[in-house]
Formats: structure tokens, C-alpha cells, sequence
């Protein structure tokens, strides 16, 4: 008899076949802070402790806000990697916002009063910590006197006189800014509450039945570096609504707070070690190391440039996971390991000291700064580890045939399983299977099996059944070696000349 009472479509991962062992579309969820505050009227918009679908960059600016303060306002991150990307856009992603203006802000002791100076009925106020819906001009009314915009491209608020007489000379204006002392890892992870209340990766659980979408590539660029928000997104990407598995992007962070110290991690050999002793070493998860600069000083965090490859090689094959981010061109121009360090970066050889850790990184390769490394955060060279473990491109595989039986036959709950039921799912599964085959997603002649052995009396008359689908991913060309040997051959040539 089954060990858990089951209700619905389920998917689970079996123990590995493997001789030698020594979803319907690419859906990116992304938890952190956007500067909501530039919103008017974000109480009522539901873009906080919400999933939020993001498509460009003009719909995120309007949605959630922008601003170039990428340390304060993470979220801004992957909308610009995504959206504001030299080497092409793609969406749409989803993000969870945890920042809440009327929680996060200054005290009232602390309003900004400041005099503004009108020219030709117009002010400006340089700013992307403002809360837009407090500002007030002294004596004056909003939609009477004025109207407020902002413009996101020069993080500017402007304030248009729109009454019968322009606005004119020095007015007395007030309003709160953003407070972030009081945004940590505990905001990230969040949770649910007994009265139903969602907050950061707690509302992952929101994505499906308000957007109808399954999440399978999760990041917190920003936070994931912090162990609790790492192994926070673990369980939370693990059985989404108890059903759907998602793919984490984490990183190694440059620095990091021990005993009240600061300490760097900027060299290799440190990256290393500190993967191992704070245990990132998930199979369900890829860990990143260092950052990428790209020629105007912006930074980045490679989680988030490989959450932007993996979707645009996903789209690239239908949506189907079997190819990894590693070797794909990012919009970068040197590795980064923070302001102060004199580190000036390694090539491709000494690289191996990380990704046969485990950890991905980036490099200077075939002319292009590319992502580099194709293991999942579990492997390392040597040990012994499971062989779904070894590629990320097998976990995600994995994931995908798990979600997508799920989706195909969620709707078919509580119908009478008759065996043409029985049949039309082995067939349609095994249909699925062989378009994976030809596409270049599996390899071998995977099928669906529905066995006896594993069907007992019990579990059917629980309504319980079970389908068996064993698979064997595509590897990536991890490595190509060619061997050239030297011979005396060809001076034969000088001899035998014809005609």
C-alpha cells in the first residue's frame, strides 16, 4: 500500500538506472526587491508577495518599477538581464517582490522636506527611494494643481502643473523614502501563515493557481548566496503545490560576514571551500562563482545571466530542458570579484578547479565571454555521485517529463480508470517519449511501463496507480580530445611521384 494518501497527478523520481556510475515551456521565477514605491497605487495592484509576469522592459517599468540601484533593488537585475540584453531579450519571467513601502519606509520624523523650483510649470526630484504615493506640495493639490510621473530611464520624479495658472517659483514639497534596514533573508524566504498569508518564496505556491504557470527555474540574485535563503529555496522549489520541481540558480558570494568580520572570497581555492562548508551541494541546484562586469560598470550575478540562456536555449528547442547553459555567450566583459580586489580573473584551464567542483563560472572562450561549466552543485570529480546528478541538463530532463505527465493528466482525476484509460495514458506518454528520442532530448528507446509489480491489489483498490518511465538524458560534449601522432610516412611522397 502506498505510504502516503495520494489525490491527483503525481511525479517522483526513481533511483537511477544507470550501467556506468564512477514543462510546456521554460517558466523563470525570480524573489527579491523592485522599487515598488515608484508605483502609484501599489496597495491596490497586487505586486507585493505576489507573483508577477514581467514581458518587457517597458510592462516591468510600469508594473513593478525601475532603478539602476541594483544592490537595493534586486529584482532590477534580471529585469534589465532580461529585458535590456545587447545580445537579445526574452521572456516573460515572473518575480515575487517582498519589498512593502508601507512596512519599509523612514519614520515620519524622517520626511525629506525639500523647495523645489518651478521653470515653465515643471519640477524635478532625483530619486529611486521616494515613495511616490507620499510626495505633496504645500498648499497644493495633486490632480488639481499637479500631476506626478516618473521617468525611469534618469530615475527622475516630475511634477507637471496642470492647473489654470502654471506653477510657478519655490513651493515647499514633502514626502518618505524607503527604509532597507529592515529587509533580510528572513523577507526572501517568507512563508505562509495559518490565516493564508504569502510572502516571498513562501508565495511560489501562488504562481500556479493565480497565473496558471509551473515554475522550474528558481533564483534570488542578491540573497541566494546567504545558506538559510539557499536551502530555503530548496524546499521551496522541491513539490511546488505538492507537485511540480524546480531547478535552482544560486551563487558564491565575493564576501561574507563571519564573527562580525568581513571576509573576501576571491580566490578560487576560497570559492571552494566555502561551497563545501556552508553545503551547496544540491543536485536540484547549479552554483555560480564569481560575478560578470559588462562595459558600463554594471554587475552582474551569473545565476542570472544563466536563468537568461537557459530560457533562450529552452525557447530554442521547444521549450524542451536538454541543453546546458554552459558555453553560451553572456553580456559581459571580465569576470568581477568586487571593487577592492586585485584579482584580474583565470582563462579556461584553470577554471576546471571549479567546475570539477561543481561550481560554475564564466570565461573568456572562441572569442566571447561565456557561462562555463555544465554540472549540477553535487558534483565533483571523483567522488561518488548519483549519475542524474553529473549534468544539470539531467535534472532539468527529469523535472520536465515529471511536470509534464502531471499537467497532461491533472485534469483526468477522478475519471473511472478503465483500461482504456490505462492505455491512453502509456500511449500518450510513450508519444512523448519518442518526439523527445527524435528531437535529440533522450537517447536509447525509453517506454512507458505499467507494472504489476509495482501496481499491487492494495494501492488499486486505494485508487492509486503508477507509471514507470526510465530515461536516459542527452549528455553534453563535455569534453572533445583529439590525438595527432607523428610518422615518417608521408616521405614516401618524394618517391613516388606519378607521370
Amino acid at each position: 500500500m502506498a505510504n502516503e494518501y495520494l489525490y491527483g497527478a503525481y511525479g517522483k523520481l526513481g533511483q537511477t538506472i544507470a550501467r556506468n556510475a564512477i514543462q510546456s515551456g521554460t517558466v523563470p521565477v525570480y524573489v527579491g526587491t523592485a522599487p515598488v514605491n515608484l508605483i502609484r497605487g501599489y496597495k491596490e495592484r497586487g505586486i507585493i508577495n505576489m507573483p508577477v509576469k514581467l514581458s518587457n522592459l517597458p510592462n516591468a517599468q510600469q508594473t513593478v518599477g525601475y532603478s539602476e540601484m541594483w544592490d537595493k533593488f534586486s529584482l532590477c537585475e534580471a529585469i534589465a538581464a532580461h529585458f535590456d540584453n545587447i545580445l537579445g531579450n526574452i521572456g516573460p519571467v515572473y518575480v515575487i517582490n517582498v519589498l512593502d513601502p508601507d512596512i519599509n519606509r523612514k519614520t515620519q520624523e524622517n520626511v525629506e522636506n525639500i523647495r523645489l523650483v518651478f521653470s515653465n510649470g515643471q519640477a524635478t526630484i532625483k530619486s529611486s527611494t521616494i515613495i511616490l504615493d507620499t510626495l505633496a506640495l504645500e498648499g497644493l493639490a495633486e490632480g488639481t494643481d499637479y500631476a506626478i510621473d516618473y521617468n525611469f530611464t534618469n530615475g527622475t520624479v516630475i511634477i507637471k502643473s496642470i492647473g489654470t495658472e502654471k506653477i510657478s517659483g519655490t513651493v515647499a514639497a514633502s514626502y518618505l523614502e524607503v527604509d532597507f534596514d529592515g529587509i533580510g533573508a528572513d523577507m526572501i524566504i517568507g512563508g505562509v501563515t495559518a490565516n493564508g498569508e504569502y510572502s516571498g518564496l513562501g508565495a511560489l505556491q501562488l504562481l500556479y493557481q493565480e497565473q496558471y504557470q509551473v515554475c522550474n527555474l528558481l533564483m534570488a540574485p542578491g540573497w541566494s548566496h546567504i545558506p538559510e535563503v539557499y536551502n530555503a529555496m530548496l524546499t521551496a522549489a522541491e513539490q511546488i503545490n505538492g507537485h511540480w520541481d524546480a531547478f535552482v540558480l544560486a551563487d558564491i558570494p565575493l564576501e561574507t560576514d563571519e564573527d562580525g568580520k568581513t571576509v573576501h572570497i576571491q580566490t578560487i581555492s576560497g570559492a571552494k571551500e566555502w561551497k563545501k562548508q556552508n553545503g551547496y551541494t544540491s543536485e536540484r541546484s547549479k552554483v555560480f562563482w564569481p560575478k560578470g562586469r559588462d562595459n558600463s560598470g554594471k554587475v552582474y550575478h551569473l545565476s542570472t545571466l544563466a536563468a537568461v540562456e537557459f530560457m533562450r536555449i529552452d525557447y530554442s528547442h521547444a521549450s524542451v530542458p536538454f541543453e546546458t547553459c554552459g558555453n553560451k555567450q553572456i553580456p559581459i566583459t571580465r569576470q568581477y570579484f568586487g571593487e577592492s580586489s586585485k584579482n584580474k580573473g583565470f582563462d579556461q584551464i584553470t577554471s576546471k578547479e571549479l567546475t570539477s567542483n561543481g561550481i560554475s563560472t564564466c570565461v573568456f572562450w572562441g572569442g566571447n565571454w561565456v557561462l562555463w561549466g555544465d554540472h549540477t552543485a553535487a558534483y565533483a570529480y571523483g567522488a561518488d555521485v548519483d549519475a542524474r546528478a553529473i549534468f544539470d541538463v539531467s535534472m532539468r530532463m527529469l523535472f520536465h517529463i515529471t511536470n509534464s505527465f502531471q499537467r497532461e493528466w491533472g485534469t483526468t482525476i477522478d475519471e473511472p480508470f478503465t483500461k482504456q484509460l490505462r492505455d491512453r495514458i502509456i500511449n500518450r506518454e510513450q508519444e512523448k517519449l519518442d518526439a523527445l528520442v527524435a528531437q535529440g532530448a533522450l537517447i536509447g528507446n525509453p517506454s512507458v511501463l505499467f507494472l504489476e509489480s509495482n501496481n499491487s491489489t492494495e494501492d488499486m483498490m486505494n485508487g492509486d496507480f503508477r507509471w514507470d518511465i526510465p530515461v536516459t538524458p542527452v549528455p553534453p560534449l563535455k569534453s572533445a580530445t583529439v590525438y595527432v601522432a607523428y610518422t615518417d610516412a608521408g616521405f614516401s611522397a618524394y618517391f613516388n611521384e606519378e607521370g
